[in-house]
């Protein structure tokens, strides 16, 4: 990698640092290449990235940014996993990790707060943005759907009386006839 290539690596890294809610630092321990792949699918698909990328490169890109906890983690061969949503990378790295006796989780931080393995496995454990925001939703409808119930159930009541009432009219005037 020559010096050019090491200045867009490590302004792609500041960059990634200064808009993601989330980075969990992981190690790999001898993960293939098709295990790795696999992760990184998952990350994909849970709105996260996974990089690996060379620690003294990764140290510059922190300098200016919130995740200068991270530092002291980089060692040895880490992968950084990051998202926007501060549970998304998280959830994927634990729910891997379970799985993978090669991957394992060191530790992260959400902005300028610096998490270990457990404060990780504890943010895993949160819903996602997106669990979150449908939770919302759906209790802003319920009570409108019960309201609405509510005030459809007497005019439904009165239309079954009225029904009731010319279905014996018809038929005392068909017993008549």
């Amino acid at each position: 990698m020559d010096r050019a290539q090491k200045a867009v690596a490590v302004a792609e890294l500041n960059r990634t640092f200064s808009e993601v809610g989330v980075v969990v630092v992981t190690r790999n321990l001898g993960m293939t290449v098709a295990q790795s792949t696999v992760l990184r699918n998952r990350m994909r698909e849970a709105g996260a990235t996974y990089k690996v990328s060379k620690n003294k490169l990764a140290r510059i890109a922190l300098d200016g940014t919130d995740y200068g906890s991270l530092s002291d983690m980089l060692t040895g061969p880490v992968g950084l996993a990051s998202s926007t949503d501060p549970v998304a990378a998280a959830k994927v790295a634990v729910e891997f990790a379970k799985t993978n006796d090669k991957f394992e989780i060191v530790g992260g931080a959400m902005g300028a707060t610096a998490l270990d393995v457990a404060g990780i496995q504890s943010l895993a454990t949160l819903p996602s943005l997106d669990e979150l925001r449908a939770k919302i939703v759906g209790l802003i409808v319920a009570p409108a759907t019960k309201l609405a119930t509510i005030t459809q159930a007497p005019a439904a009541q009165l239309a079954r009386v009225l029904s009731a009432y010319a279905e014996k009219d018809t038929q005392a005037v068909s017993e008549a006839a």
